[in-house]
């Protein structure tokens, strides 16, 4: 155990497949620890064939989303290889992470009620698509369905425009970090009283802690909020502005800030002026106050934009495709991007860095069944 390998020692059997539970088990296994993904015999995890691009047969979603792992077959439909996956649970695992339909791990002898009956110490972390109870707690789910039924589409996009998903699997990834929470803090208290216990997660609760500001202001108003664009509700000037050759966000979210956008741009009569001179008049007063701004940004080209108000303090990005994104000498510098050894891409590495190290992508995603030997005799495994 290093400091960038903070989970070394810690043993993760991840009964996941597609992308939110896999996410929970790659961040473990990129903190160190042993994650066993188990897998259907044959074809896998769907994720595999999530493409093209494939790089071996394997789609590049599956290879980022499971790297630092060994893979195992098991037919969860053969008692045999049941039995020889539960005596490794339970000789072995100090976490369990599912997120088979509910129901199926208790079907194949494998749910946390009768594992943690035999070894009390292990953490079992469930990941269903609606949550431990409720009407639609049988039910499947993945993510653009949650991002419809738990509002977040309702307030993406633009109004009168069709609904929009938010281009990353925000709710599946964010399900997986909350695994991942619930988990560390399961094994903080576990450390001190030597207990396990059960973590519950779904993607629709998920859903729903994605929208505390909007949810918390709609009780508060009485007012069902809509699609504002790139705009924040409670400040402005907050979006994205077309400049001559592009798009520029600028977030100038305080009085002082929109004082330094209004020098920087010469127009310090928009201080005086009583429909701008504060946020909530700036909020009020919103199609004004972009019509404006609006009108000042397209006379400039971005990198123009982008200098002066860096130089004024005024906080701004320009929306950059993803490959300006990768070359861009912030993103170099910080090394996210990270080679792994056997040559098989170059994925994004976890956000975090102890003691100046970022936790290394010590292996690829798994060859399907290659730990095997893991659960059944060398000679099965064959």
């Amino acid at each position: 155990m290093t400091a960038a390998n903070p989970l070394g020692g810690l043993t993760v059997v991840e009964i996941g497949t597609s992308v939110a539970a896999p996410v929970a088990g790659h961040i473990l296994a990129d903190l160190g620890a042993l994650v066993v993904k188990v897998e259907a015999p044959v074809s896998g995890d769907d994720a595999r064939s999530w493409g093209p691009p494939f790089d071996d047969g394997v789609a590049p979603v599956f290879r980022t989303l499971n790297r630092n792992k060994r893979s195992v077959e098991v037919n969860l439909k053969d008692a045999e290889a049941c039995a020889a996956l539960r005596r490794y649970i339970l000789a072995e695992a100090d976490v369990v992470i599912q997120n088979l339909r509910p129901g199926l791990v208790e079907k194949f002898g494998l749910g946390g009620a009768a594992l943690r009956a035999e070894k009390p110490a292990l953490i079992y972390c469930n990941l269903t698509a609606f949550g431990r109870t409720g009407p639609k707690r049988t039910e499947p789910g993945y993510d653009p369905m949650m991002q419809a039924f738990g509002g977040i589409m309702s307030v993406t996009g633009h109004e009168g425009a069709d609904p929009v998903r938010v281009g990353p699997s925000l709710v599946d990834q964010g399900s997986g970090m909350w695994c991942v929470i619930g988990i560390l803090s399961a094994l903080l208290a576990r450390a001190a009283s030597g207990v396990g216990c059960e973590v519950d997660c779904s993607l629709y609760e998920t859903a729903l802690a994605w929208l505390p500001a909007q949810i918390a202001t709609m009780l508060a108003s009485g007012k069902v909020p809509g699609k504002i664009g790139t705009e924040n509700a409670g400040m402005a000037p907050y979006r994205a502005y077309q400049a001559a050759d592009g798009w520029i966000v600028i977030a100038a979210g305080n009085d002082n800030l929109f004082g330094k956008l209004c020098r920087a741009l010469g127009r310090e009569d928009w201080l005086e002026d009583e429909k701008l001179n504060s946020n909530s008049r700036r909020v009020t007063n919103r199609v004004e106050m972009n019509r404006r701004l609006a009108d000042v940004v397209a006379g400039y080209k971005v990198a123009a934009l982008e200098a002066k108000l860096n130089a004024a303090g005024v906080p701004n990005a320009p929306v950059l495709a993803l490959d300006e994104v990768i070359s861009h000498p912030q993103c170099e510098a910080l090394g996210i991007l990270q080679d792994v050894e056997d040559g098989h891409g170059r994925y994004v590495g976890l956000p975090l860095c102890f003691d100046g190290e970022r936790p290394a992508l010590r292996t690829g995603a798994p060859v399907l069944g290659e730990a095997n030997a893991l659960l059944f005799s060398p000679t099965k495994a064959a």
